[in-house]
Protein backbone atom coordinates (compact mmCIF):
# COMPACT_ATOMS: atom_id res chain seq x y z
CA UNK A 1 0.00 0.00 0.00
CA UNK A 2 1.64 3.26 -1.14
CA UNK A 3 -1.14 5.69 -0.18
CA UNK A 4 0.35 8.38 2.08
CA UNK A 5 -3.07 9.30 3.42
CA UNK A 6 -4.70 8.34 6.69
CA UNK A 7 -6.77 5.65 8.34
CA UNK A 8 -9.50 6.34 10.86
CA UNK A 9 -10.49 4.25 13.88
CA UNK A 10 -13.74 4.75 15.80
CA UNK A 11 -14.80 3.37 19.18
CA UNK A 12 -18.48 4.03 19.90
CA UNK A 13 -19.94 2.94 23.23
CA UNK A 14 -22.38 3.69 25.99
CA UNK A 15 -20.44 6.74 27.17
CA UNK A 16 -19.84 8.37 23.77
CA UNK A 17 -17.61 8.14 20.72
CA UNK A 18 -13.80 8.26 20.45
CA UNK A 19 -12.03 8.74 17.13
CA UNK A 20 -8.35 8.39 16.21
CA UNK A 21 -6.55 9.13 12.97
CA UNK A 22 -3.26 7.50 11.99
CA UNK A 23 -1.01 8.60 9.14
CA UNK A 24 0.18 5.97 6.70
CA UNK A 25 3.40 7.93 6.12
CA UNK A 26 4.47 7.28 9.72
CA UNK A 27 4.46 10.92 10.81
CA UNK A 28 3.07 11.94 14.18
CA UNK A 29 -0.68 11.57 14.48
CA UNK A 30 -3.02 13.92 16.35
CA UNK A 31 -4.42 12.98 19.72
CA UNK A 32 -7.78 11.18 19.64
CA UNK A 33 -10.94 13.25 19.99
CA UNK A 34 -14.25 12.31 21.53
CA UNK A 35 -17.91 13.12 22.02
CA UNK A 36 -19.72 12.76 25.32
CA UNK A 37 -23.08 11.61 23.94
CA UNK A 38 -23.82 7.99 23.00
CA UNK A 39 -25.33 7.29 19.60
CA UNK A 40 -29.12 7.17 19.75
CA UNK A 41 -30.92 3.86 19.35
CA UNK A 42 -34.28 3.69 17.58
CA UNK A 43 -36.59 1.26 15.81
CA UNK A 44 -33.84 0.35 13.32
CA UNK A 45 -31.16 0.00 15.97
CA UNK A 46 -28.31 2.48 16.23
CA UNK A 47 -29.20 5.62 14.30
CA UNK A 48 -26.80 6.05 11.36
CA UNK A 49 -27.75 9.71 10.88
CA UNK A 50 -26.97 10.54 14.50
CA UNK A 51 -23.75 8.50 14.20
CA UNK A 52 -22.61 10.68 11.29
CA UNK A 53 -23.67 13.86 13.10
CA UNK A 54 -21.10 12.98 15.73
CA UNK A 55 -18.43 11.37 13.55
CA UNK A 56 -18.34 14.05 10.85
CA UNK A 57 -17.15 16.98 12.99
CA UNK A 58 -14.68 14.81 14.91
CA UNK A 59 -13.19 13.51 11.65
CA UNK A 60 -12.86 17.00 10.20
CA UNK A 61 -11.17 18.15 13.43
CA UNK A 62 -8.60 15.35 13.18
CA UNK A 63 -7.96 15.95 9.49
CA UNK A 64 -7.42 19.62 10.23
CA UNK A 65 -4.90 18.80 12.96
CA UNK A 66 -3.11 16.40 10.58
CA UNK A 67 -2.89 19.02 7.85
CA UNK A 68 -5.44 17.36 5.58
CA UNK A 69 -5.08 14.18 3.56
CA UNK A 70 -7.25 11.40 2.19
CA UNK A 71 -8.75 8.61 4.29
CA UNK A 72 -7.71 5.24 2.88
CA UNK A 73 -9.84 3.14 5.24
CA UNK A 74 -12.10 3.43 8.27
CA UNK A 75 -12.80 0.83 10.97
CA UNK A 76 -15.72 1.37 13.32
CA UNK A 77 -16.22 -0.63 16.48
CA UNK A 78 -19.62 0.00 18.04
CA UNK A 79 -21.30 -1.39 21.13
CA UNK A 80 -24.40 -3.23 19.94
CA UNK A 81 -23.21 -3.65 16.34
CA UNK A 82 -24.01 -7.38 16.39
CA UNK A 83 -27.66 -6.92 17.35
CA UNK A 84 -28.45 -3.25 16.67
CA UNK A 85 -26.18 -2.43 13.72
CA UNK A 86 -28.47 -2.91 10.70
CA UNK A 87 -28.92 0.83 10.04
CA UNK A 88 -25.18 1.44 10.35
CA UNK A 89 -24.38 -1.37 7.91
CA UNK A 90 -26.98 -0.04 5.45
CA UNK A 91 -26.14 3.66 5.63
CA UNK A 92 -22.55 4.26 6.72
CA UNK A 93 -20.69 2.98 3.61
CA UNK A 94 -22.38 5.56 1.35
CA UNK A 95 -22.42 8.27 4.03
CA UNK A 96 -18.67 8.02 4.61
CA UNK A 97 -17.98 7.81 0.87
CA UNK A 98 -20.01 10.96 0.23
CA UNK A 99 -18.59 12.90 3.18
CA UNK A 100 -14.91 11.88 3.05
CA UNK A 101 -14.34 9.78 -0.06
CA UNK A 102 -13.91 6.59 1.99
CA UNK A 103 -13.73 3.50 -0.23
CA UNK A 104 -12.87 0.87 2.39
CA UNK A 105 -14.87 0.47 5.59
CA UNK A 106 -14.83 -2.23 8.28
CA UNK A 107 -17.83 -2.34 10.62
CA UNK A 108 -17.25 -4.36 13.77
CA UNK A 109 -18.75 -5.14 17.12
CA UNK A 110 -16.83 -3.24 19.75
CA UNK A 111 -15.68 -6.60 21.10
CA UNK A 112 -13.84 -7.24 17.82
CA UNK A 113 -11.95 -3.95 17.99
CA UNK A 114 -11.24 -4.67 21.65
CA UNK A 115 -9.83 -8.06 20.59
CA UNK A 116 -7.68 -6.50 17.87
CA UNK A 117 -6.35 -3.91 20.29
CA UNK A 118 -5.56 -6.46 22.98
CA UNK A 119 -4.27 -9.50 21.04
CA UNK A 120 -3.95 -8.37 17.42
CA UNK A 121 -4.67 -11.37 15.22
CA UNK A 122 -3.45 -14.11 17.57
CA UNK A 123 -5.87 -16.85 18.76
CA UNK A 124 -7.35 -16.54 22.22
CA UNK A 125 -10.04 -14.67 24.12
CA UNK A 126 -10.57 -11.10 25.25
CA UNK A 127 -12.91 -9.79 27.90
CA UNK A 128 -13.89 -6.20 27.15
CA UNK A 129 -15.50 -4.52 30.13
CA UNK A 130 -16.51 -0.93 30.57
CA UNK A 131 -20.09 0.20 30.97
CA UNK A 132 -21.02 -3.26 29.61
CA UNK A 133 -19.19 -6.58 29.40
CA UNK A 134 -18.60 -9.02 26.56
CA UNK A 135 -16.17 -11.87 26.01
CA UNK A 136 -15.02 -12.79 22.52
CA UNK A 137 -12.74 -15.56 21.33
CA UNK A 138 -11.38 -16.86 18.06
CA UNK A 139 -9.14 -19.55 16.63
CA UNK A 140 -9.01 -17.31 13.50
CA UNK A 141 -11.60 -19.45 11.69
CA UNK A 142 -14.62 -17.82 13.33
CA UNK A 143 -15.81 -15.80 16.32
CA UNK A 144 -17.38 -16.96 19.56
CA UNK A 145 -19.01 -14.46 21.90
CA UNK A 146 -20.59 -14.56 25.32
CA UNK A 147 -22.79 -11.92 26.95
CA UNK A 148 -22.74 -8.35 25.67
CA UNK A 149 -26.56 -8.40 25.79
CA UNK A 150 -26.98 -4.97 27.35
CA UNK A 151 -27.65 -3.86 30.89
CA UNK A 152 -31.22 -5.22 31.00
CA UNK A 153 -30.48 -8.74 29.75
CA UNK A 154 -26.82 -9.29 30.61
CA UNK A 155 -23.47 -7.48 30.60
CA UNK A 156 -22.96 -9.38 33.84
CA UNK A 157 -19.93 -8.17 35.73
CA UNK A 158 -19.63 -4.95 33.72
CA UNK A 159 -19.64 -1.41 35.06
CA UNK A 160 -23.41 -0.91 34.91
CA UNK A 161 -23.93 -4.32 36.55
CA UNK A 162 -21.54 -3.49 39.40
CA UNK A 163 -22.96 0.00 39.81
CA UNK A 164 -26.54 -1.27 39.89
CA UNK A 165 -25.63 -3.93 42.48
CA UNK A 166 -23.89 -1.29 44.58
CA UNK A 167 -26.86 1.06 44.41
CA UNK A 168 -29.22 -1.77 45.29
CA UNK A 169 -27.12 -2.42 48.40
CA UNK A 170 -27.33 1.30 49.20
CA UNK A 171 -31.13 1.25 48.86
CA UNK A 172 -31.31 -1.84 51.10
CA UNK A 173 -29.34 0.01 53.75
CA UNK A 174 -31.63 3.03 53.42
CA UNK A 175 -34.68 0.76 53.89
CA UNK A 176 -33.13 -1.26 56.70
CA UNK A 177 -33.29 -4.51 54.71
CA UNK A 178 -30.75 -7.32 54.94
CA UNK A 179 -27.87 -7.20 52.46
CA UNK A 180 -27.52 -3.44 52.68
CA UNK A 181 -24.31 -1.45 52.96
CA UNK A 182 -24.10 1.77 54.95
CA UNK A 183 -20.77 2.52 53.29
CA UNK A 184 -22.32 2.30 49.80
CA UNK A 185 -25.31 4.35 50.97
CA UNK A 186 -22.99 7.14 52.10
CA UNK A 187 -21.12 7.05 48.78
CA UNK A 188 -24.37 7.04 46.79
CA UNK A 189 -25.62 10.12 48.61
CA UNK A 190 -22.24 11.78 48.14
CA UNK A 191 -22.45 11.21 44.38
CA UNK A 192 -26.17 11.54 43.63
CA UNK A 193 -27.78 13.27 46.62
CA UNK A 194 -30.63 11.84 48.71
CA UNK A 195 -31.21 8.28 47.52
CA UNK A 196 -34.99 8.53 47.72
CA UNK A 197 -34.68 10.92 44.75
CA UNK A 198 -32.45 8.54 42.78
CA UNK A 199 -35.22 6.77 40.80
CA UNK A 200 -36.38 10.12 39.43
CA UNK A 201 -32.83 10.89 38.32
CA UNK A 202 -32.11 7.47 36.85
CA UNK A 203 -35.18 6.10 35.11
CA UNK A 204 -35.90 8.94 32.62
CA UNK A 205 -32.29 9.17 31.41
CA UNK A 206 -31.32 7.82 27.97
CA UNK A 207 -27.83 7.06 29.33
CA UNK A 208 -28.94 4.91 32.27
CA UNK A 209 -26.13 2.34 31.77
CA UNK A 210 -23.47 5.06 31.94
CA UNK A 211 -25.04 6.54 35.08
CA UNK A 212 -25.14 3.13 36.75
CA UNK A 213 -21.53 2.46 35.71
CA UNK A 214 -20.41 5.74 37.27
CA UNK A 215 -21.02 4.14 40.67
CA UNK A 216 -18.83 1.08 39.99
CA UNK A 217 -15.59 2.81 41.10
CA UNK A 218 -17.30 3.69 44.38
CA UNK A 219 -17.98 -0.01 44.99
CA UNK A 220 -14.28 -0.72 44.43
CA UNK A 221 -13.34 2.24 46.60
CA UNK A 222 -14.79 0.68 49.75
CA UNK A 223 -14.32 -3.02 48.94
CA UNK A 224 -11.34 -3.40 51.29
CA UNK A 225 -13.44 -2.44 54.30
CA UNK A 226 -16.99 -3.33 53.27
CA UNK A 227 -17.94 -7.03 52.89
CA UNK A 228 -21.00 -6.24 50.75
CA UNK A 229 -18.90 -4.30 48.22
CA UNK A 230 -16.26 -7.03 48.21
CA UNK A 231 -18.93 -9.66 47.54
CA UNK A 232 -20.27 -7.65 44.61
CA UNK A 233 -16.81 -7.58 43.02
CA UNK A 234 -16.32 -11.31 43.60
CA UNK A 235 -19.64 -11.98 41.86
CA UNK A 236 -18.57 -9.71 39.00
CA UNK A 237 -15.29 -11.62 38.70
CA UNK A 238 -17.17 -14.92 38.51
CA UNK A 239 -19.37 -13.62 35.69
CA UNK A 240 -16.33 -12.31 33.80
CA UNK A 241 -14.45 -15.61 34.11
CA UNK A 242 -17.51 -17.63 33.07
CA UNK A 243 -17.84 -15.56 29.90
CA UNK A 244 -14.13 -15.94 29.09
CA UNK A 245 -14.32 -19.72 29.58
CA UNK A 246 -17.30 -19.92 27.23
CA UNK A 247 -15.41 -18.42 24.28
CA UNK A 248 -11.77 -19.39 24.73
CA UNK A 249 -10.48 -21.87 22.10
CA UNK A 250 -9.02 -25.14 23.25
CA UNK A 251 -5.24 -25.53 23.15
CA UNK A 252 -5.38 -27.69 20.02
CA UNK A 253 -7.25 -24.92 18.15
CA UNK A 254 -4.75 -22.18 18.94
CA UNK A 255 -2.28 -23.26 16.25
CA UNK A 256 1.44 -23.99 16.30
CA UNK A 257 1.04 -25.87 19.58
CA UNK A 258 0.71 -22.58 21.47
CA UNK A 259 -1.47 -22.00 24.51
CA UNK A 260 -4.34 -19.59 23.81
CA UNK A 261 -3.99 -16.16 25.35
CA UNK A 262 -6.58 -14.31 27.41
CA UNK A 263 -6.46 -10.55 27.86
CA UNK A 264 -8.60 -8.07 29.79
CA UNK A 265 -9.36 -4.69 28.28
CA UNK A 266 -11.62 -1.74 28.90
CA UNK A 267 -12.05 0.99 31.47
CA UNK A 268 -13.58 -1.28 34.11
CA UNK A 269 -10.25 -2.93 34.84
CA UNK A 270 -8.73 0.44 35.70
CA UNK A 271 -10.53 0.06 39.05
CA UNK A 272 -7.46 -1.89 40.10
CA UNK A 273 -6.73 -4.82 42.38
CA UNK A 274 -10.14 -4.85 44.06
CA UNK A 275 -11.49 -6.33 40.83
CA UNK A 276 -8.34 -7.67 39.14
CA UNK A 277 -7.38 -10.03 41.97
CA UNK A 278 -10.70 -11.90 42.08
CA UNK A 279 -10.84 -11.99 38.27
CA UNK A 280 -7.36 -13.53 38.06
CA UNK A 281 -8.31 -16.10 40.70
CA UNK A 282 -11.52 -17.06 38.89
CA UNK A 283 -9.74 -17.31 35.52
CA UNK A 284 -7.06 -19.51 37.07
CA UNK A 285 -9.71 -21.90 38.34
CA UNK A 286 -11.61 -22.13 35.04
CA UNK A 287 -8.94 -21.77 32.34
CA UNK A 288 -5.81 -23.64 33.34
CA UNK A 289 -4.77 -24.18 29.69
CA UNK A 290 -4.41 -20.46 28.81
CA UNK A 291 -1.93 -17.68 29.41
CA UNK A 292 -3.27 -14.45 30.94
CA UNK A 293 -1.44 -11.64 29.16
CA UNK A 294 -1.63 -7.85 29.34
CA UNK A 295 -3.69 -6.19 26.63
CA UNK A 296 -1.38 -4.60 24.05
CA UNK A 297 -3.79 -1.75 23.45
CA UNK A 298 -7.30 -0.43 23.88
CA UNK A 299 -10.37 -0.91 21.63
CA UNK A 300 -9.61 2.36 19.83
CA UNK A 301 -6.11 1.04 19.05
CA UNK A 302 -7.77 -2.09 17.68
CA UNK A 303 -10.01 -0.04 15.39
CA UNK A 304 -6.98 1.81 14.04
CA UNK A 305 -5.14 -1.49 13.52
CA UNK A 306 -8.08 -3.00 11.63
CA UNK A 307 -8.33 0.13 9.46
CA UNK A 308 -4.62 -0.09 8.63
CA UNK A 309 -4.93 -3.81 7.82
CA UNK A 310 -7.94 -3.12 5.57
CA UNK A 311 -6.05 -0.36 3.77
CA UNK A 312 -3.12 -2.73 3.16
CA UNK A 313 -5.25 -5.80 2.24
CA UNK A 314 -3.76 -7.82 5.13
CA UNK A 315 -6.78 -8.36 7.42
CA UNK A 316 -6.57 -11.84 9.01
CA UNK A 317 -9.36 -11.62 11.57
CA UNK A 318 -12.37 -13.69 10.45
CA UNK A 319 -15.30 -11.93 8.79
CA UNK A 320 -18.79 -12.53 10.11
CA UNK A 321 -22.20 -11.08 9.15
CA UNK A 322 -22.74 -9.61 12.61
CA UNK A 323 -19.30 -9.29 14.16
CA UNK A 324 -17.07 -7.97 11.35
CA UNK A 325 -18.04 -6.92 7.83
CA UNK A 326 -15.93 -5.31 5.12
CA UNK A 327 -17.43 -2.80 2.69
CA UNK A 328 -15.32 -1.91 -0.36
CA UNK A 329 -16.53 0.52 -3.00
CA UNK A 330 -17.27 -1.39 -6.19
CA UNK A 331 -18.24 -4.61 -4.39
CA UNK A 332 -21.84 -5.61 -5.02
CA UNK A 333 -22.19 -6.87 -1.45
CA UNK A 334 -20.26 -6.45 1.82
CA UNK A 335 -17.73 -9.14 2.63
CA UNK A 336 -18.86 -10.89 5.78
CA UNK A 337 -17.48 -14.40 5.70
CA UNK A 338 -20.89 -16.00 5.13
Amino acid sequence: MTDTGCVLGVDSGGSGMRVALDRLDGLARPAPVSSKEPVRTGALGMDAEHFMEQLGPLTRELLGQAGGGSIAAVAIGAAGMATLGDDLRAQLPSALRDAFGVRRLALAADAVTAYAGALGDRPGAVVAAGTGMIAIGTDLSGWHRADGWGHLLGDCGGGAWIGRAGLEAAMRAFDGRQGGSKALLALAEELFGPVQQLPGQLYPRPDRPAMLASFAPEVARCADDDPVAAAILRDAARHIAEAAAAVCPASDRAGRGERPEVALTGGLFKMGDALLHPVAAELGDRLRHVRLVPAAGAPLDGAVRIAADVAADRLRLPLDPRMLTLHVQGDAHPRDGS
